[in-house]
């Protein structure tokens, strides 16, 4: 059962008006009514109010909200997941392409510009790491299936968790090579076009 019907059930056996319902709990009417109608969730003080009032268990009371309520949540870490890798994509692909040609036709006003785009950037690098790391995923499998709205079972879990260390250190020596590859394609640009 939905946790609306079980409020509406259990304040019907005990022959209570949605008014005096609300009262018991310290909310109104109309906020007994959303909840019975489904437009939105009591929050968890309300719940424990209605868990005693009634007698039962606070799971006998969301149970089958349960799984909605996760759904919901994980939904929305996702999308924030996902909303905030893709500026940061973008925002460190404007970095790398326009670091040098604003630092050049513009000097140092072309680096505080880039200074700032590095920084947005940055900012949104470390709200990734707080959804990995509260969401415990770090490899690129874990990331991959979370971005997917999936979970790994356990023996995939414990397969990933001893990648963790040699993928850290992987990481590391790719990103080198990557800035150095891209910092000597700029200087021999920069040649090219200057002398």
């Amino acid at each position: 059962m939905e946790l609306h019907t079980q409020i509406k059930k259990y304040r019907t056996s005990m022959n209570l008006s949605q008014e005096e319902l609300a009262e018991k709990v310290y909310v109104t009417r109309q906020t007994i009514s959303n909840w019975e109608n489904n437009k939105n969730y009591p929050d968890i003080h309300s719940l424990l109010l209605l868990s005693s009032l009634f007698n039962i268990s606070l799971d006998q009371l969301i149970k089958g909200d349960i799984k909605t309520m996760k759904e919901k949540i994980n939904k929305s870490e996702l999308q924030k997941f996902n909303r905030d890798g893709a500026i940061f994509t973008s925002l460190l692909i404007l970095f790398i392409v326009s670091a040098v040609p604003l630092t050049v036709f513009w000097g140092y006003y072309g680096l505080i510009i880039s200074a700032i785009i590095w920084g947005i950037s940055m900012f949104y690098a470390h709200r990734i790491e707080k959804y990995k790391k509260s969401n415990d995923i770090q490899t690129y499998k874990e990331i991959i299936s979370f971005t997917e709205g999936k979970r790994l079972d356990e023996i995939e879990k414990a397969q990933e968790y001893g990648k963790r260390p040699y993928q850290k250190v992987l990481s590391a020596f790719i990103c080198g090579l990557i800035t150095f590859v891209v910092c000597m394609l700029f200087v021999w640009v920069l040649k090219s076009f200057i002398f």
